[in-house]
């Protein structure tokens, strides 16, 4: 500021010939398309003036001072462009800028974290990742989630086998946080979330709610953006561990196809999917790019057969599944469909229409625990194993008895006598005629997520800027089941069951304006309008009803996964409304930036939370920068949270057989005598320090963050049931009450504190020419329960909360070309980690499991000019986690802990060919 106001005094103290000005106009467009880009950075760094380019690319400095100038154009994803423009008193200078795309690093330019003109990552005032989608998308996976692993430091993802709906949607988790503590941004527009509710999250997520990123396929990318700190005052409630905002092509120009392929070491979980893109353009000054990705995946299966098992086979019953009766590892995964589209137009030079959406569905098919014939209470036995269940006709119609013999079991084997009396009598009936080796339910979903946003948004060449948007958004999963029974059903039961579905719907109205007062001014304000509603679709009769059967010790509802009954299903709105100012302060030769945020938003069913955020930038030196931040932050639960209730069934370790465990509402009559009662919002403190060093082929950021939450909601322990609580659940509506053994609730009875460490680094030698480049990735990560009710919150959830992903992760990436061969080397290390609870219970929490280093390996080159093969394999090792305890593997067949961070399905090999072609030339 001291520079500017001696350059104004030295104008002052010039000649009036000194005075001679011009104007500098011109547009900035894609070097490949010709199409108008908005948000550049147009900058005179000599006079420290800086504009945005409009809708249409179009851009005007005023008031340059006569002469020769070096005018400086940056934008994300594109090459610096500069240029020598000569101005003359009194008239306007032309200069237009095609800007070429180029591959992204620490220097270039990113929009979240600030609503002034993009600043590069080691300027951003608060710690952001850019990633490419050529960097995205060099590893094996297809799916955008377990894509981001390797690539951002303090994000994590998992396999979840046998977890019931988060086997459909994964959880992912931003700095040790739950999945919806991060809020997901498209083009920088709010996502739906999805309507998955992890009940089994992991320990970590169990019961969160988030977005389903897997929906998003990486071919229609252009860049990914991490904003790792808290972002509630800016963008709204969820953004408590960060924001991650996905930016799609916008080329009108070429396009590019692409086919993957791939199976695992093990000869399972092969994979193929097919992805194109294509750009064209829509009259002068418009585009429109479409993506589409089609894909399938077979299963993987990394169990050992099950002592159970084993003891059926041996003692003769040949109809046990083979060879291994229970499943363990990635689901089926068909006709996975995403379609995205984006489109704009640019009208009047400086406003622009647009609209972006997308169509996506699939179908995920996994399985669950195996129903030994012997001993599944409920539906094979009443008595662990002792004795058969045996069906009574004549009784579950009120017609007397058939007086059906005992079967009793003796060494793995039910009495045969008895067992063909039970066979040749009508009346009388055992769930092994259907089902002799037992069964292993199957369970999945049909996925459909869909979403439009469509706005306009406009400057007025003044510094005053606006944007104007709508969005709906809509996210469902119809469950199924089958390969199981409604035991209450008797014979008559179904086998396969439509248990009903969740769907989350949300519809947003955005007003955003700002103004840049000059090139160290700039103020932004906006107004948003959400709606929300959650769905509880009913499941077919059959899938709830409590049969004639019950009373006879048949388990009602469809056996592993119970359907929603009239009472339980239903729909749950709200509404919130908010308005936010955001001030910028700092030019862009200024060493110091300050920004600072302020949001107020109300909700109709918790009323209103104020927010803010401060932060800053001090550049030390020409190449080392500090920065800080304090945000205040909040995560409202949503309605689907405070309604929603589901059944799961678990392996308890301490008997040795299956049990069912629910989750019900907060505000029911039986969490109540527990200390149930209505949620409130989430309350967050976040604090991050860091310090940038830039040496232009070495770049590096460091950053400590603490994140402190109070009134944190997630589930509690968990709690058995009464014969009174069942009678509650059961006139609540929840018809497999009668199964339960025991039972669990949202309750924001906790507070935590997490802190750690993010190091993020480049290099590319210039003694190397360029060729080859090296990239770290460090995280450190710890979270403390700093004030819980050990009454509702217990040790295991203690652990869970704190020791379920590991403390220490980093990664370091290797990139280099030699003679047309592209080659990437990446090693990975995962710290130890604890298995906590998830779906085997009882005497196996707390198990530690040692660290392990992954190493990826591809190699790509040009087949023609225009396309390219790549061979790769992640996982080059194939290196496992260690095994579980022998107990464990032998009770359920889990030879791996199922929360292994990196998973338990070995390496991985694959094959990518792509085509790309332009059809405008340029």
């Amino acid at each position: 500021m001291l520079k500017r106001a001696f350059l104004a005094l030295a104008f002052l103290a010039m000649p009036a010939a000194a005075y001679a000005q011009g104007t500098i106009e011109g547009r900035v467009t894609s070097g490949q398309s010709g199409a108008g880009l908005s948000g550049a950075r147009v900058a005179i760094p000599a006079l420290e003036i800086s504009v945005g380019s409009g809708a249409g690319g179009a851009y005007s400095i005023p008031d340059v001072p006569a002469g020769d100038h070096m005018v400086e154009v940056r934008l994300i994803g594109y090459a610096i462009m500069t240029q020598t423009v000569t101005v003359v008193s009194g008239q306007a200078a032309t200069a237009d800028f095609p800007l070429e795309l180029s591959a992204i690093n620490l220097g270039e330019l990113v929009v979240v974290g600030s609503r002034a003109q993009p600043r590069t990552v080691t300027e951003s005032m608060v710690p952001v990742d850019v990633i490419p989608v050529s960097e995205i998308t060099s590893q094996a996976e297809t799916n955008i989630d377990f894509l981001l692993r390797t690539v951002v430091p303090s994000y994590n993802v998992r396999v979840e086998p046998i977890s019931d709906a988060a086997t459909i949607t994964r959880p992912a988790n931003l700095r040790g946080l739950a999945s919806d503590h991060t809020m997901v941004l498209i083009n920088g527009k709010r996502r739906h979330r999805g309507s998955i509710i992890t009940w089994l999250g992991a320990g970590l997520s169990d019961g969160a709610q988030g977005v389903d990123i897997g929906a998003i396929p990486g071919i229609a990318l252009r860049q990914v953006e991490v904003l790792r700190d808290g972002a509630s005052a800016q963008y709204g409630s969820d953004a408590i561990a960060g924001v991650m905002n996905f930016i799609l092509k916008d080329d009108r120009d070429g396009g590019m196809i692409e086919m993957k392929s791939g199976s695992y070491y093990e000869g399972d979980g092969d994979m193929l999917t097919v992805s194109g893109n294509v750009g064209v353009p829509l009259g002068a000054n418009g585009f429109a790019n479409l993506s589409v990705e089609y894909g399938n995946q077979d299963p993987t299966d990394r169990a050992i057969q099950r002592g159970d098992a084993l003891g059926l086979l041996a003692a003769g019953n040949s109809a046990v599944r083979t060879p291994t009766a229970q499943i363990w590892g990635s689901p089926e995964v068909n006709d996975d469909l995403k379609v995205w589209l984006n489109t704009g137009y640019t009208f009047n030079d400086d406003e622009q229409f647009y609209a972006f959406g997308n169509l996506a569905s699939k179908e995920v098919d996994g399985g669950f625990f195996f129903r030994n014939p012997n001993t599944r209470g409920g539906v094979f036995s009443g008595d662990g194993g002792e004795t058969l269940l045996i069906g009574d006709v004549l009784q579950a119609n009120g017609l007397g008895s058939a007086d059906c013999p005992i079967v009793r079991i003796t060494n793995n084997v039910p009495d045969p006598v008895a067992l063909a009396q039970v066979f040749a009598d009508p009346n009388c009936f055992s769930f092994q005629e259907m089902f002799p080796g037992g069964f292993t339910p199957q369970f999945g979903g049909n996925v459909t997520d869909w979403a439009v946003v469509s706005g306009v948004k406009g400057s007025n060449g003044s510094g005053f800027s606006w944007d104007a948007s709508a969005s709906f958004g809509s996210h469902t999963s119809d469950f199924f089941i089958y390969n199981t029974v409604n035991a209450a059903l008797g014979p008559d039961t179904p086998t396969h069951f439509d248990p009903g579905l969740y769907t989350q719907e949300e519809f947003n109205l955005n007003l955003d304006v700002a103004y840049e007062a000059s090139d160290g001014v700039h103020l932004a304000g906006g107004l948003e309008r959400r709606d929300e509603r959650f769905i509880i679709g009913q499941g077919q009769d059959e899938s709830w009803k409590i049969g004639p059967y019950a009373q006879q010790g048949f388990s009602s509802s469809s056996n592993g996964f119970p359907g929603f009954s009239p009472i339980a299903s239903g729909d749950w709105d709200r509404q919130n409304v908010a308005i936010y100012g955001d001030l910028h302060l700092g030019g862009s030769e200024d060493p110091w930036t300050i920004g600072a945020a302020l949001r107020w938003e109300d909700f109709s069913d918790f009323g209103n939370q104020l927010t803010g955020k401060v932060s800053g930038r001090l550049e030390v030196s020409e190449r080392l920068a500090v920065r800080a931040g304090g945000s205040t932050g909040f995560r409202a639960p949503t309605p689907g949270q405070q309604n929603a209730f589901n059944v799961s069934t678990v392996f308890d370790a301490t008997i040795g057989d299956l049990v069912n465990r629910g989750t019900i509402p907060s505000t029911s009559g039986v969490a109540a005598l527990r200390g149930g009662e209505q949620l409130s919002p989430e309350k967050a403190f976040s604090l991050t320090a860091g310090t940038v060093f830039d040496a232009d082929a070495f770049k590096l950021t460091m950053d400590y963050y603490r994140i402190a939450i109070s009134d944190r909601f997630a589930q509690t322990r968990t709690f058995s049931l009464t014969d009174e609580e069942v009678a509650g659940l059961l006139a609540d509506g929840i018809t497999s009450a009668a199964n339960l053994a025991e039972f669990r609730f949202f309750t924001n009875d906790f507070s935590t504190r997490t802190q750690g460490l993010d190091i993020v680094a480049n290099y590319t030698p210039p003694s190397l020419g360029g060729n080859t480049s090296f990239s770290a990735l460090f995280n450190y990560n710890a979270t403390t329960v700093t004030d819980h009710n050990p009454e509702v919150i217990d040790q295991d959830r203690l652990d869970q909360l704190e020791k379920s992903i590991p403390s220490w992760r980093g990664s370091l990436n290797i990139m280099h070309t030699l003679g047309g061969v592209r080659s990437l080397l990446r090693g990975t290390w995962y710290d130890s980690w604890l298995d906590v609870g998830g779906v085997v219970i009882g005497g196996v929490e707390g198990t530690a499991f040692p660290g392990r280093f992954l190493v990826d390996l591809e190699l790509s080159t040009d087949i023609t000019e225009d396309a390219a093969i790549t061979i790769g394999a992640n996982n080059l090792f194939d290196t496992y986690p260690s095994t579980q305890d022998p107990d464990t593997a032998d009770d359920v067949g889990l030879l791996y802990p199922e929360s292994s961070p990196f998973g338990f399905n070995g390496g991985y090999y694959y094959v990518r060919v792509n085509y790309r072609w332009s059809w405008l030339g340029g």
